[in-house]
């Protein structure tokens, strides 16, 4: 089974067990428009590629950390897209869930999926086989998951340094996009045995990395062109690295931390294949340096590439290297 399917098929488990005939059918419906048709499953494939560069000894604990970071990503999308934040009209291509289901649903939808995150990691211990290690890891793998949302350094931290007046850029990113990153490169470790703390600078550079990205793509792509509304930050005054620094610094700073990234890889039996796979993914999403007369960077960048190509990039890797059946 190849990443992609793997990781849709562990979801679609997981949210069976909370969107039964027990649910209320608006919320349940919700609940399964927030999480499919998936963006790009950027973390937990970065989950799932971490524990696999470590032999992923514990297949049911990465599945159930994968669909935990997952549910926890597509919860803060639902927040961050309310009318009290960033007032977004649109999500992964289609009506963001308070446009489709009302405020009211969009919010304990976001809710339910950030529980039943925690509910997917912890039923995971009688699901797996794992002979002691499950007991041992789990509550490390409660605080990795917990630290990445709340307070004072996860998405809820994040998402209220732009309530404050002045926020420094790098602790926003930090805290709003590189905190998930950093709890899906601790999690694939601690599911095969790794120690994940010497992950954590990893998850750290390739978040960054990935804000920057983002940031670079709201203020130049072309409304329409990513699946989502386009100069939000601005609108929003929402720290933007772009806004701050310019198009060439930001570029500049995007290869910087790629590269720190590819050197951040542990020692660890796939250190070559993950560092390779890390290179081919950033090489999807760093736009071109080459500016027009407005000092925006052009169409050339092709936004839908960004999103299109992230999307096989792990996959290809996987099954080039035999890493998937």
């Amino acid at each position: 089974m190849d990443a992609k399917n793997r990781i849709e098929n562990v979801l679609h488990s997981a949210l069976s067990r909370a969107t039964n005939y027990k649910c209320p059918p608006k919320l349940a419906e919700a609940l399964n428009y927030a999480v499919f048709p998936g963006g790009a499953r950027i973390r937990p494939k970065l989950c799932l590629a971490v524990a696999c560069a470590n032999g992923d000894i514990n297949p049911e604990l990465t599945d159930s950390a994968c669909a935990a970071i997952e549910m926890l990503h597509c919860a803060s999308l639902a927040h961050d897209d309310l009318p009290c934040f960033d007032n977004a009209d649109e999500r992964r291509g289609k009506p963001s869930l308070h446009i489709a289901f009302g405020e009211q649903i969009a919010l304990l939808a976001g809710d339910a999926l950030i529980v039943h995150a925690f509910e997917t990691v912890a039923l995971s211990i009688n699901e797996a086989h794992a002979q002691g290690l499950i007991e041992k890891r789990m509550p490390e793998m409660l605080t990795i998951l917990s630290t990445s949302v709340g307070a004072p350094s996860g998405i809820s931290a994040g998402q209220a340094w732009e309530c404050e007046e002045t926020a420094d850029i790098s602790t926003y990113h930090k805290t709003k996009t590189g905190s998930l990153f950093v709890a899906a490169t601790c999690s694939g470790a601690l599911t095969s045995g790794a120690s994940f703390e010497e992950w954590k600078p990893l998850g750290q550079y390739i978040g960054e990395a990935y804000q920057i990205a983002d940031d670079i793509l709201d203020a130049t792509a072309p409304a329409g062109s990513i699946g989502k509304p386009v100069r939000q930050d601005a609108s929003a005054n929402s720290p933007n690295i772009v806004a701050q620094r310019g198009i060439e610094w930001s570029i500049q700073h995007l290869k910087y931390l790629i590269g720190q990234a590819t050197m951040a890889v542990p020692d660890c039996p796939g250190r070559d294949w993950l560092r390779d796979l890390i290179i081919e993914e950033a090489n999807q999403f760093i736009p071109s340096e080459k500016e027009n007369s407005s000092g925006e960077v052009p169409a050339e960048i092709d936004s839908q590439l960004v999103i299109k190509q992230r999307l096989s990039t792990f996959d290809d890797a996987f099954k080039s290297r035999g890493i998937l059946a």
